[in-house]
């Protein structure tokens, strides 16, 4: 049964289009037919009263029944008879004319509407076989290929529009997870390279002694960290994509005073203002996303440096703030920050993998909210995530202001400065 050839939608509406065709024009032809035939009795039966009058008619009638009739009389009667009989004839030959002609003219027109439904189906249908030639090109080395429609902005033009904006998201899709793959790689390879290499040097010399084998233990486990904290990373991005799995009410102000109870600021100065901002979401995550803000201000800052934290709840929406000095940020390199693995040109001398930004980014979007980035006039970077609040607001953190070694913590509704 699946072998029988089915016919093409082309077919099919060439098909529609003459049917309806034929069906229309029989009932026309059928119209025209019973309206001239109608018409012509019509006719006939006033041409037949007029052209027979009274006298003649009852003289006719008398000359048939006498035993001698008139031979005049008798040759006008037939002559009327014959005109009867020839308007009869000539109408039935009209009506055979019309019929044949009307058919003959109907075969031509079905068969002329067979063709041009032929061609201009086609036509209509040209954006579908452009979409079908770009879907069996693409593939997932070769997502180039688009439609590109053309003509009138019709339902088939939308269609393959919408075809080529889904291809261009795939596109950019596989093309970043191409460079994710092989970045990640690269920043795999990075501290592998770095063992082996360290194992080399010990191995190779025949004298070394027991500093050299705690040299070399030294620098195993800095790579191992670093291994460590970037698969972590990549694990985090890749849960991140099925979705939140744990949903809880968390105060963003609660989880920074946590994050900043352990933060490691060296000579910083971190200036405070928290006011409630509760999310529903996962706090794990949340605490995620403030310490790798936090580390992005402690180590792209400058020396005695400032960094500024704040969190509060706007419009429905609870925001987090984290400001940091440092080097002045081109607003071009802002759109990148986020990407995984990159950094701006003038961070590359810090150690890290690139990835502190993008878990910001990808812990934000999977809680429903966004990251915005702007650079600070006299250098450094502000970063604000919004998140949508909880339905419920917790109470506000404690008022008690309290100071700590390279911290300037300030209480809730106070000014940062």
């Amino acid at each position: 049964m699946n072998g029988r050839p089915r016919l093409t939608v082309r077919a099919r509406l060439t098909l529609l289009y003459t049917g309806l065709f034929t069906a229309c024009g029989a009932i026309v032809v059928a119209v025209s037919y019973t309206l001239v035939a109608q018409l012509g009795t019509l006719t006939q039966g006033q041409r037949s009263g007029q052209e027979l009058p009274a006298n003649l008619v009852a003289l006719c009638e008398s000359a048939l029944k006498s035993a001698s009739p008139d031979s005049g009389v008798l040759a006008k009667c037939a002559a009327a008879g014959y005109f009867r009989q020839g308007a009869q004839s000539q109408r039935d030959l009209t009506l055979s004319h019309l019929l044949q002609y009307s058919l003959i003219t109907l075969a031509v027109v079905i068969a002329l509407a067979a063709i041009l439904g032929w061609i201009f189906s086609g036509r209509a249908l040209r954006p579908v076989h452009q979409i079908t030639m770009a879907a069996r090109a693409a593939s997932e080395h070769n997502l180039s290929a688009r439609v590109a429609p053309t003509g009138p902005r019709d339902e088939l033009r939308v269609l393959a529009e919408t075809f080529d904006e889904m291809l261009t998201r795939l596109q950019a899709a596989f093309e970043g997870q191409q460079r994710f793959i092989a970045n990640a790689s690269h920043e795999l390879r990075t501290p592998l390279a770095v063992m082996r290499a360290s194992v080399d040097v010990v191995l190779d010399n025949p004298d070394s002694t027991r500093g050299d084998l705690r040299a070399m233990a030294a620098d195993i486990r800095i790579a191992v960290d670093h291994a460590e904290h970037l698969i972590g990373a990549l694990l985090i991005l890749a849960r991140n994509q099925h979705g939140l799995t744990v949903r809880e009410d968390t105060d963003l102000a609660t989880a920074a005073e946590n994050v900043l109870d352990t933060a490691r600021t060296g000579d910083r100065s971190v200036h405070v203002t928290l006011e409630p901002a509760v999310i529903s979401g996962d706090p794990v995550l949340a605490e995620r996303l403030i310490t790798n803000l936090i580390d992005n201000a402690v180590r792209y800052n400058m020396a005695a440096g400032d960094i500024w934290v704040s969190t509060r709840t706007i419009a429905g929406s609870s925001q987090l703030t984290v400001a940091n000095t440092g080097p002045v940020v081109s607003p071009a390199d802002i759109g990148r920050i986020f990407e995984p693995f990159q950094r701006l040109t003038d961070r590359t001398s810090h150690n890290g993998s690139g990835l502190g930004l993008a878990i910001v980014a990808s812990i934000a979007t999977v809680h429903g909210g966004d990251v915005t980035a702007h650079p600070r006039d006299d250098g450094g970077l502000m970063v604000t995530v919004s998140i949508p609040s909880a339905v419920g607001l917790g109470q506000p953190i404690g008022t008690q202001a309290t100071e700590r070694p390279g911290f300037l913590l300030r209480g809730v509704g106070r000014s940062a400065d």
